[in-house]
């Protein structure tokens, strides 16, 4: 059991000791520290923090102890109930509230659960605001409201309809194209909030959605990460159906698969590769994307004369720098895929829209898109890490070992050979060590991740 606390939030194993694991006691301890950070730093009369949760089975329970809490601090909620990440990034903005809690895990198992942090922009914070949450929490010194000034809980669970009209009225959302195809589409919502955010979406395209896993009862069907290997099912259902694609989400609706007509997956990774293409093809200029993410983008991004950076992982670090560079799209190679144009978030719901629309312009299969980009293959392998285990001191001496190629060290260690690279970095949400690798075929992929644990075990034991 485990319980993780970092500038991304907080997040745990359900149950057993207090401190070791996301318990009620803990729950509490973060959210107020949470609602005391956000009383500082907006300084005014008074406040108010949006809360949603994705349909895990600790959520309901989690929910009340975050809000409860906030309300405890004089804090008003308006509480989302069952929604997606985006949505409530989305639902920050458009109530002009002063932050928002996302309780969610995200693509880990149903036994954990986690609080996610955002601003008053709808977005996650950053390392420093984050540092000043993990500190109000061990100072333990936060004020509560008196019983005349206590906040109060509203209830809208009209954002994700309000979240799908903002999408539908995006000038690269070719709703009348995508509406005249009639596309088939299945959709694995993992039993969690996609299944009900994305078959609403679909129908408003005029999208016929086949439901496969779309009760969000929390019981996931299958390891909610969305990778080939978890996706049996909907590679199945696509063949049987005849549909034109299958779409699948995790379990907040923050990372996005497809599968093409044929049964076979289109790729995690090329998933903000092909949604790119389609935006730069109409509005040119530069992507982001993190260290540990496909080759390809930077591929396209140049092919449309853009320029291309990577970025530390971590959506944070994303979307700082496509600020910075001001990119017109950008995202993580996990299937994130984040459009300023609608909001600073990983946004499944908008990726749809914009690779149907690409798809419905094109009059291509989904086989025959993947076609047009660049063939990368990547490995992504971990190593688990134990209490003895010094992560830095490993990193250091792989930086010595291969000090002649070409390497970043803004997050790990990245070594970029000719026609391969190797990402090797600590995990911030688990406590594993993360490799990944990309080469010109899956063999030598995977033959460069497994050299690379090999020389790890070496150096560490």
């Amino acid at each position: 059991m485990t319980l993780i606390k970092s500038i991304s939030g907080i997040r745990g194993t359900i149950g057993d000791i207090q401190g070791e694991n996301l318990t009620p006691i803990d729950v509490v301890k973060y959210a107020a520290a949470y609602g005391a950070w956000v009383k500082q730093v907006r300084e005014k009369d008074t406040y108010r923090v949006v809360v949603g949760r994705d349909a895990r089975i600790s959520g309901e329970m989690i929910q009340e102890l975050v809000m409860n809490t906030l309300v405890g601090m004089g804090i008003h909620v308006i509480d989302l109930g069952l929604s997606t990440t985006p949505t409530v990034e989305m639902a920050v903005m458009m109530e002009h509230a002063d932050g928002g809690i996302i309780l969610t895990a995200s693509h880990n198992p149903k036994q954990w659960n986690a609080l996610k942090l955002l601003n008053h922009q709808g977005e996650f914070l950053n390392a420093e605001e984050g540092r000043k949450i993990l500190n109000l929490a061990d100072d333990g010194n936060i004020r509560f409201s008196e019983v005349d000034m206590l906040g109060k809980i509203t209830k809208n669970e009209a954002y994700i309809d309000l979240h799908i009209e903002e999408i539908l009225d995006l000038p690269l959302v070719n709703v009348e194209a995508i509406r005249n195809a009639k596309f088939k589409v299945v959709v694995d919502g993992v039993n969690s909030t996609g299944g009900i955010a994305v078959p609403l979406l679909l129908e408003a395209l005029n999208v016929h959605p086949v439901k496969l896993y779309c009760e969000p009862t929390g019981h996931f069907p299958h390891n909610p990460e969305p990778l080939k290997e978890h996706l049996g099912d909907l590679m199945k259902k696509v063949i049987d159906e005849r549909a034109d694609l299958g779409i699948v989400v995790d379990p907040d609706v923050d990372r996005l698969a497809f599968v093409d007509e044929k049964g076979a997956m289109f790729g995690e990774e090329y998933t903000l590769v092909a949604i790119a293409d389609y935006v730069l093809q109409h509005t040119p200029g530069n992507t982001v994307s993190n260290l540990s993410s496909t080759r390809a983008l930077e591929d396209i991004t140049k092919k449309h004369n853009g320029s291309y950076k990577a970025s530390a992982v971590g959506e944070v670090n994303v979307v700082a720098m496509m600020k910075d560079t001001q990119a017109v799209i950008g995202g993580e190679g996990n299937g994130g895929v984040i459009y300023p144009e609608l909001h600073y978030g990983r946004d499944s719901l908008v990726g749809i829209a914009l690779f149907l629309s690409l798809l419905a312009d094109n009059y291509d299969s989904v086989s025959e898109i993947r076609k047009k980009y660049p063939s990368y293959f990547m490995s992504k392998k971990k190593i688990e890490l134990t209490p003895d285990l010094d992560v830095d001191s490993i990193l250091l001496k792989i930086q010595e070992n291969y000090k002649k190629e070409r390497i970043t060290t803004i997050d790990g260690v990245k070594i970029d050979f000719d026609e391969s690279w190797v990402h090797l970095r600590k995990s911030n949400t688990e406590p594993i060590i993360r490799i990944y690798t990309e080469s010109k075929s899956q063999g030598d992929a995977d033959e460069l991740a497994d050299s690379f644990i090999s020389e790890i075990k070496r150096i560490a034991y």
